[in-house]
């Protein structure tokens, strides 16, 4: 039986589904758009359903912790690209202006799809309790 959220009944979705509507900046249970009232301000709660994204105190750790390791992977790609495509004469200036550009921009890139997407892992591992309810 699927957890009543405001006047939605809602089956707990599959985690396929709830992982690509946090790839997509979505409400992973409800698949609503519109949640960020700036590029890295986010509603509170869901729209549509009335999902509480923060769910417990210290939530967007997590977040913080997968914009991170996202944007070091993305780091490290141009990095060794950069080194491996243009060996044996690295050019070091253009290679440390495209780490830094990338060092600066993917974390602000990224955050409000770390946001929605840790918010999905944790449905998925934590799922939602009739106490969550509002």
């Amino acid at each position: 039986m699927g957890v009543v959220i405001a006047d939605y009944a809602l089956e707990p979705p599959p985690t396929t589904r709830l992982l690509w509507r946090g790839l997509r900046r979505r409400c992973p249970l409800c698949g609503a758009s519109n949640l960020f009232e700036r590029w890295i301000v986010m509603v509170p709660d869901c729209p549509r359903c009335r999902l509480h994204f923060e769910r417990v105190e210290g939530h967007w750790i997590g977040a913080i912790g997968l914009n991170t390791v996202v944007s070091f992977a993305a780091l490290l790609l141009v990095v060794a690209g950069g080194t491996f495509l243009t060996m044996p004469d690295v050019p070091l200036v253009p290679l440390v202006l495209a780490s830094l550009l990338t060092a600066l921009v993917m974390p602000v890139l990224f955050q409000p799809v770390s946001r929605t997407l840790w918010t999905a892992i944790d449905l998925a591992v934590r799922p939602l309790t009739a106490d969550e309810l509002t």
